[in-house]
């Protein structure tokens, strides 16, 4: 594997900082580059790409940010840069691994350059805000963040530690991935969305295409999930979807914490990727502890999932309005797709005596998807609950049709 490690960050108010990692990284025989986000004052070393060059490549230029004295600014102009420079030398095939630290503004720039390089290759954040959300960060990519406990400032007891476990962490990561430690596969790759009340579905499903020979990427649909999975369509590597947990849909819709964004459902239609596509888990919207639900939903009924998730069942209006989403979604489709809906049931809450058991809800659901999805969108209805092994051979055998009839490679 080419490439070198990037570094980017602050040389002016972290240059020590970055010049131990650099070190360790070199000292292991990983080459860098460094990249320059600082704007303060001069750097302690000399690196590659100068602040100059991502400012400029952030729509600005260093002395215009120096004299306009506004760190606002400055940071969200060496942010944008940072990524374009990055998607350079991912271009150049420069980029074998990142690496980036800081507080609130080293890794918001950081964490940006590293949104631009594809997943498997190591990336790791060292930031004083690990500890909390760091989902804004780590977006849909593999970026691993480590709490820095102590701020970023000089090289002590603590912070030499905590830098050396990250460099050699990343030292260990890029060498494997030189050395061709990686399982790399040319079987077709399907993307499919699970959630722990559909997992018996979604194991049957991966099990059998499994045994087809197609390489099964599972995605557990959690918001970031999803989000993940439609990434990796629009880049080309997901050839086949199933979409068997649509859940994300009912967060979004009704105000959850696991939503994926109003364009969820679109990117395998948009992109020609063929797809079956179920309703798993649409009985449920998702929240945190007990005492994280608001207020409008005292009325409702839920069901404790763990400590730390409360589930929330969705109403008939709910359902409706979803399944008009789903078929609107649907139709919109340049790919061939097909339905497959479990009438039974949607999840293992959802099914004869359990404690989401709702006929109403899911004929709602399946009236709205009929009202909106186009006539020519296969519909498969089945009697069975979702973790039944009749759909999951269903979608199984489906997906395998499809991914025949066009242009994927022959399994």
């Amino acid at each position: 594997m080419a490439g070198k490690v990037v570094l980017v960050g602050a040389l002016d108010t972290k240059g020590e900082e970055y010049l131990f990692v650099k070190n360790i990284l070199e000292n292991q025989n990983i080459d860098t580059i460094t990249v320059n986000t600082g704007v303060l004052d001069e750097p302690l070393y000399t690196p590659e790409i100068s602040s100059d060059a991502v400012a400029r490549a952030g729509g600005s230029d260093l002395n215009t940010l120096v004299k306009a004295n506004d760190r606002g600014k400055a940071v969200a102009v060496m942010t944008k840069g940072a990524k374009v420079i990055m998607e350079q030398l991912i271009d150049q095939e420069e980029v074998a691994g990142a690496f980036g630290m800081g507080g609130t503004a080293g890794t918001t720039v950081a964490s940006s350059a590293m949104q631009a390089i594809n997943v498997g290759i190591p990336k790791i954040l060292v930031s004083t805000v690990a500890s909390g959300n760091t989902r804004p960060y780590v977006g849909v990519k593999d970026i691993m963040m480590m709490y820095s406990v102590i701020d970023i400032a000089g090289i002590n007891t603590l912070s030499s530690k905590i830098l050396s476990n990250a460099a050699y962490s990343l030292v260990g990561m890029v060498q494997a991935n030189k050395n061709g430690s990686v399982v790399n596969s040319d079987k077709p790759m399907i993307g499919m969305t699970m959630f722990g009340v559909t997992t018996p579905c979604c194991t049957q499903v991966r099990n059998k295409l499994e045994d087809l020979g197609y390489d099964v990427l599972v995605f557990h649909a959690t918001g970031s999930g999803g989000m993940a999975m439609e990434e990796l369509i629009r880049a080309g590597f997901i050839k086949g979807v199933v979409d068997a947990t649509t859940t994300e849909l009912a967060d979004e819709l009704v105000g959850g914490v696991f939503s994926a964004g109003p364009n969820r459902l679109l990117a395998a239609g948009e992109c020609g990727v063929p797809q079956v596509v179920s309703v798993g888990a649409l009985d449920m919207v998702n929240f945190g502890p007990p005492e994280t639900v608001p207020d409008q939903f005292t009325d409702r009924q839920f069901y404790q999932h763990n400590p730390t998730t409360t589930l929330m069942r969705t109403t008939v209006q709910e359902n409706k309005e979803l399944g008009r989403q789903i078929g609107e979604k649907l139709s919109k489709s340049t790919s061939p797709v097909v339905v497959v809906f479990p009438k039974g049931g949607v999840s293992m809450l959802d099914k004869d005596g359990n404690d989401f058991d709702g006929p109403e809800q899911r004929e709602a659901l399946l009236l709205g998807m009929k009202e909106t999805i186009r006539t020519d969108i296969p519909f498969i209805e089945l009697e069975e609950d979702i973790n039944d092994s009749v759909i999951a051979n269903k979608m199984a055998e489906t997906i395998h049709e499809l991914m025949k009839t066009t242009n994927v490679k022959e399994v």
